[in-house]
């Protein structure tokens, strides 16, 4: 831990220093909960493969409520509030404001960012997509702003429809870049 209380990227060490350590963090066994602060980096998180909860989508604002949620779901809570990690077991302090480089010290950490080869998670609300063939699916249609070609994946939960276009590379850049 740095000297101000946070990760800071010297040591990945939690705010606790107990077993549950940053570089133990990995989109196949972790469930994370990201703080209000954090919003964009859920979304990051979520094209890597996380299960990445964010409190206010899930109606949780208040440190009390927060902590509550991470628990009842065991969700690893990531936060930049140093007195919420410092009250919740397992709390990942981040001390960065920018996102990427709050993807840097996680990275830094030894926390697994590596975007997926094909969506899992819905970047807009955390659900889980399908693949969807608008070929083969008469009850699925190619939506108009999606590319003419490619695969087209949909989320169970908000029906948002996703692609691996521009944006996707782009996260794939910043995360090889880190």
């Amino acid at each position: 831990m740095n000297e101000d209380g946070g990760m800071g990227g010297h040591g990945g060490e939690d705010t606790h220093g107990d077993a549950t350590h940053p570089s133990a963090i990995a989109p196949d066994r972790d469930a994370l909960l990201l703080d209000a602060m954090l919003g964009n980096l859920a979304s990051y998180l979520r094209m890597c493969g996380y299960d990445a909860a964010y409190a206010p989508d899930r109606g949780v604002e208040d440190d009390t409520a927060i902590r509550s949620l991470a628990a009842a779901e065991g969700r690893r809570l990531i936060t930049r509030d140093r007195s919420l990690a410092a009250s919740t077991p397992g709390a990942v302090l981040l001390t960065e404001r920018e996102t990427t480089d709050q993807l840097r010290e996680l990275h830094e950490a030894g926390v697994a960012l590596e975007i997926e080869a094909q969506p899992s998670r819905c970047g807009a609300c955390n659900g889980p997509v399908e693949r969807v063939d608008v070929d083969e699916d008469e009850n699925e249609e190619r939506p108009e702003y999606a590319p003419d070609e490619g695969p087209i994946w949909r989320c169970l939960v908000c029906d948002q429809h996703f692609w691996t276009g521009s944006h996707w590379d782009d996260v794939a850049e910043t995360l090889a870049s880190l």
